[in-house]
């Protein structure tokens, strides 16, 4: 096992990973950039490294300043999480150049599949459905436009390199292309320092799936069933399950079957996901694979019993596979809420700022893998994940029981969170029948049209007074005791909330 590892990534994803060195006895090392000097993950590791300024481009995204770094450091290895590096073949490179081990696949599987038109071109060949579209990067506008003709719209635009929804745009018709191409050009760049595109054409509320696949470097891989990932917004996962309400055994295995051919064919090592979109028939085609770990790894972990990123640890250090497929079991149900900071009742708008208070859920079958606390300043720079909120039960039933009560809990004060559209969308009756598609985030709103108001929004104001009048009261040890008396007065009364911190 290694001795020392450099984290090159940043939020709850690096506490994530600095707790499963700490679980196998190694020292955990990070890197931060100027805004993240305070972060949690800079607090609870060992050794912490500024690498630069707010910019990406200039701190987590400069391979040159984390190869550095990781030398400066003396660390055996470098995982780079999810986003950033985590899916760049010139990082996975210069990291075998410099004698230290990445703990992912290699360059050439990033290559293979890690880049979404090689992929396609890839298993186009090898047989696998695949989404119709382009198999190529496209070099200009017009060649977009080809495509697009020949393909019929609605397209999207889809980054190379991509993932994470960045890069991605809806085009709807010709008229929209162009400005489309730019931003989505522009926008992929910035993210994942690539900016060629590719089309596929769009499906009509599809339900995304995708395969936790893991693979050793002795040849075993297996699968870990599936996590539904159709509870989207602007093609930004927003809330993760497995096992999907609509998956059998048999649609199961084949699915599963299928990424693993997928990553025999890139010669993969490490833990990866392959993407799937199922039509109503129950009919499967590729999507993508997502060479890395995946934001959304908590369920798989809750309902299998397997540490993924542990295993990653393991297998990144030579150690085979410590499960065979025949060994793979999936028990009850896991759900995963990703908490933003923005506001629901703005169209999602992000939302920075000092976080003020924190009330975190608990009780049992409920995880939170955070990377905020009191104090911490919300920065502009950086994708707004706060936390994510993971609930697993014996059953789908249950856990949504138990995440309800863990959103009910949940308190965030300082800053907007999206912990009400969550609410809003446990009590959907589509989501609780498992009707679940790519479409249905879209069509809730926090506020209906016309100043009509959820059913939870009588809830939220009063949650919203109870909270405002704690923040703006709160200035010395007596005032906070008179307070606390308010509240315990306050507290029997209809539609009142207390601040339980």
């Amino acid at each position: 096992m290694f001795r020392k590892v450099l984290i090159a990534n940043r939020g709850e994803i690096a506490v994530r990973i600095i707790r499963a060195c700490r679980d196998l006895g190694v020292s955990p090392v990070t890197v931060y950039s100027e805004p993240d000097r305070a972060s949690l993950h800079v607090r609870l590791a060992d050794e912490a490294y500024l690498l630069g300024p707010a910019a990406s481009t200039e701190s987590y995204l400069d391979i040159g300043k984390v190869i550095e770094t990781a030398k400066r450091a003396g660390v055996d290895a470098i995982h780079p999480g999810y986003g950033f590096l985590s899916e760049n073949p010139r990082f996975a490179d210069a990291c075998a150049d410099a004698g230290i081990t990445i703990i992912g696949p290699s360059a050439e599987s990033m290559r293979l599949i890690g880049n979404k038109t090689a992929a396609r071109s890839l298993l186009h060949e090898q047989g696998i459905p695949l989404v119709p579209g382009t198999y190529e990067p496209l070099n200009s506008f017009d060649e977009a436009i080809s495509a697009a003709r020949k393909l019929g719209y609605p397209v999207m635009l889809k980054a190379s390199a991509g993932g994470g929804g960045k890069g991605m745009r809806f085009v709807t018709d010709e008229s929209h292309m162009k400005n489309d191409f730019v931003a989505a050009g522009s926008e992929a760049l910035h993210s994942f320092g690539d900016s060629s595109l590719y089309l596929e054409k769009y499906m009509i509320d599809p339900r995304h799936i995708e395969i936790q696949i893991f693979a050793d470097r002795y040849g075993n891989v297996i699968h870990l069933g599936e996590r539904e990932c159709s509870i989207q917004r602007r093609h930004q996962k927003l809330l993760e399950e497995s096992p999907s309400p609509v998956i059998d055994e048999t649609l199961r295995r084949k699915m599963g079957e299928t990424a693993v051919r997928i990553a025999r064919a890139a010669r993969y090592e490490n833990a990866g996901t392959a993407e799937f979109l199922l039509d109503k028939d129950l009919t499967f085609y590729f999507l993508e694979m997502n060479a890395r770990l995946q934001v959304e790894h908590a369920i798989t972990e809750a309902v299998t019993g397997v540490d993924l990123v542990c295993e990653q640890l393991r297998v990144a250090a030579g150690e085979p596979l410590s499960i065979r497929q025949d060994q793979v079991r999936m028990y009850g149900s896991a759900m995963e809420c990703r908490i933003y900071a923005e506001d629901p009742e703005r169209g999602h708008f992000p939302s920075a700022g000092v976080i003020r208070r924190i009330q975190e859920p608990q009780g049992p079958g409920i995880r939170l893998d955070s990377g905020i606390y009191p104090g911490w300043e919300v920065s502009i720079h950086y994708d707004p994940l706060l936390a994510k909120l993971i609930a697993f039960g014996a059953n789908r039933a249950q856990t949504i029981a138990r995440m309800r009560r863990a959103l009910q809990e949940y308190r965030i004060t300082g800053i907007k969170t999206n912990l009400s559209f969550f609410q809003l969308l446990l009590s959907n009756e589509d989501f609780l029948a498992g009707r679940s598609h790519t479409g249905l985030a879209e069509s809730l709103q926090v506020h209906g049209k016309g100043g009509e108001q959820s059913p939870l929004s009588f809830q939220s104001h009063a949650l919203a007074a109870a909270l405002a009048y704690a923040d703006l009261t709160e200035t010395s040890p007596a005032q906070r005791a008179t307070d606390t008396l308010n509240a315990w007065k306050l507290s029997g009364r209809p539609g009142f909330l207390p601040f339980r911190g």
